[in-house]
């Protein structure tokens, strides 16, 4: 199973940290693709500093929950607290795909029910599977990107998908 997840911070060392988080999710099974990396400024609360985000592809045996469950432990691992809803964080895992899958329930959405409303999700998404088709609405990635239009937040791309072996 491919599953989609995009990762963010703007806490602390941004840039380490996503790509200590990228090599935990390597323990889940194997990162097959990894985007670009990304200045993005916040989204809802936006008295904070701007995050770092990208968009990693991960092939995986766990299923939906089990992977859900590996994101919150790791971003516990790295000091996420959650204070209030949009706050600043160390890191941020959203599980924003799942090979396809559609689940709503309490604990776990898939699709991710926001993921068509944010550029910050969409750029690097679009950058790695441009014809990956969100399961909800039967349109390409690279086409919700295309609809945001104007209500596309500022996202800068600072560094290329080698950012995540940079200082190995």
């Amino acid at each position: 199973m491919i599953a989609y997840i995009s990762l963010g911070s703007n806490l602390g060392e941004r840039q380490a940290t996503l790509r200590q988080a990228v090599r935990r999710l390597g323990t889940y099974g194997r990162v097959v693709a990894v985007s670009s990396l990304y200045e993005t400024e916040p989204v809802g609360y936006r008295d904070q500093p701007w995050f770092l985000n990208a968009v990693v592809a991960l092939e995986t045996t766990l299923g939906p929950r089990e992977l859900l469950a590996a994101l919150l432990a790791i971003e516990r691992d790295f000091g996420r607290e959650r204070t209030f809803r949009n706050a600043p964080r160390t890191l941020d895992l959203d599980l924003l795909l799942y090979d396809g899958l559609v689940e709503q329930s309490e604990d776990l959405s898939i699709p991710h029910p926001r993921l068509h409303e944010r550029s910050f999700v969409l750029v690097p998404l679009a950058e790695i599977a441009p014809e990956l088709s969100h399961p909800l609405f039967a349109v390409p990635v690279r086409v919700l990107l295309e609809r945001l239009g104007d209500r596309a937040t500022e996202v800068r791309r600072v560094a290329g998908p080698e950012w995540v072996s940079e200082g190995a």
